[in-house]
């Protein structure tokens, strides 16, 4: 299960066959993000375990399972922010019930992230994927 708009991500790694084009173009991605107002950087809302500093908001639309999912988030590392408009792209939208079946590890597989990220920025990827999950299973239950 994939967004629209992660379908386009995947489908112009596709065409990038260099690691340095796709890590650019992960950049550019986190450049078109809209920025987190400085005000809503609040340690409630950033992610532990991530190398450097990450704030995801979420939005939310609604109650229970069928509510619409959707975060703002941001970084203080080009390539992090990057991240967060991909996973952006993944979840943006779905339902709370949705987020929940993502397959995120094989989903991110497929953009080849795994194998070009250290194993700190591995581990923040998770941490934040771990964190939208959360956030969307507390609005699930209710």
């Amino acid at each position: 299960m994939a967004t629209p708009a992660f379908e386009e991500i995947a489908e112009t790694f596709e065409f990038l066959d260099d690691w340095e084009d796709r890590y650019r173009h992960v950049i550019e991605l986190g450049r078109a993000m809209p920025a987190l107002d400085e005000a809503l950087r609040v340690p409630a809302i950033k992610v532990e375990g991530c190398a450097s500093q990450v704030w995801l908001l979420p939005r939310i639309d609604g109650t229970g399972p069928g509510a619409r999912f959707d975060f703002q988030g941001e970084s203080d590392a080009m390539i992090v922010r990057g991240l967060i408009a991909v996973l952006h792209a993944l979840y943006a939208g779905l339902t709370v019930a949705e987020v929940g079946q993502v397959d995120a590890a094989a989903e991110l597989g497929r953009l080849g992230l795994n194998d070009h990220l250290s194993a700190q920025r591995s581990n923040g990827l998770r941490a934040m994927v771990e964190r939208i999950r959360k956030l969307a299973a507390e609005t699930a239950a209710g």
